[in-house]
């Protein structure tokens, strides 16, 4: 087994160059497959870790995500990127107080958003933010463990889509300890070079999005460090998951169930474990 130290220093070298997907798992049995696909590093979903436990996306716990993030790290001998949200508090002293507990987990990386999950004021001001930022940056390095920090700004997934002022805040979170920049929602070449341009040479990670040409070929030309799925993988499971269920409750019949996964190759990945 991967001991924690090589994970977090594997994980490390992945964003020095180049560019990688970073898929997310849900649940130990998808991040199992995912390293048997030959992924190099997976991260955690806020929003699939929630459905997977019949909650809505942001209404987990703390204490449960912690409990997840565990789990994953064991599963596997990848490096794990932990979604940790908001850091489950406002206030920069308690985001700190998670993110100790947090690198105990044994993940390599995780990431801390600038939502505050209240729709009147969907995102901490700036300074605030960026406090936070730094709070998550002095916890890990109190701990003396080499865990990558994410800062994330969500301004495009709130309806602000204010490409300068997402650039200013990661400039702003880069400069406060943060080690990879991510803001989730921008799609289009002009806003993801914009981005890239303003964040380096640290690295700028990607959210795919629809459009055909959100490729690892574009995309790693466009100067992209690393790319990942969010949710999407989840979403797709629980789609065949419909679909089937939806045909047998209304339908009486079973034709979707031919696109299964087969049992045997099911067995074949996990009779190891």
């Amino acid at each position: 087994m991967t001991t924690t130290s090589q994970k977090r220093a594997a994980f490390r070298q992945l964003h020095q160059s180049g560019c990688f997907v970073l898929p997310n798992p849900w649940d130990v049995g998808s991040a199992r497959l995912l390293q048997h696909l030959g992924f190099q590093a997976l991260a955690s979903t806020s929003s699939g870790y929630a459905w997977s436990t019949g909650r809505a996306d942001n209404h987990v716990t703390c204490d449960d995500v912690l409990a997840h993030l565990t789990a994953l790290s064991a599963a596997v001998d990848l490096p794990i990127n932990a979604d940790f949200e908001g850091g489950f508090a406002d206030a920069p002293e308690g985001v700190a107080a998670n993110v100790t507990r947090a690198v105990a987990t044994g993940i390599a990386g995780l990431s801390i958003e600038n939502s505050t999950g209240d729709a009147a004021r969907p995102l901490y001001d700036d300074a605030l933010g960026t406090e936070r930022i730094k709070a998550a940056r002095a916890a890990i390095d109190a701990t003396g463990e080499d865990v990558l920090l994410v800062a994330r700004c969500e301004g495009f997934l709130c309806g602000e889509r204010d490409l300068a002022k997402t650039a200013a805040r990661l400039v702003a979170f880069a400069e406060a300890g943060a080690d990879c920049l991510y803001a989730p929602g921008i799609s289009t070449e002009a806003e993801i070079t914009t981005l890239v341009q303003a964040v380096a040479p640290k690295p700028l990670n990607v959210l795919t999005v629809q459009p055909a040409t959100m490729t690892v070929a574009n995309l790693a030309a466009l100067g992209v460090r690393r790319i990942s799925v969010g949710g999407a993988l989840a979403r797709a499971a629980w789609g065949g998951f419909l679909t089937a269920a939806r045909e047998i409750a209304a339908q009486g019949t079973f034709t979707a169930l031919a696109g299964a996964a087969k049992g045997a190759e099911l067995n074949g990945v996990f009779g190891g474990k």
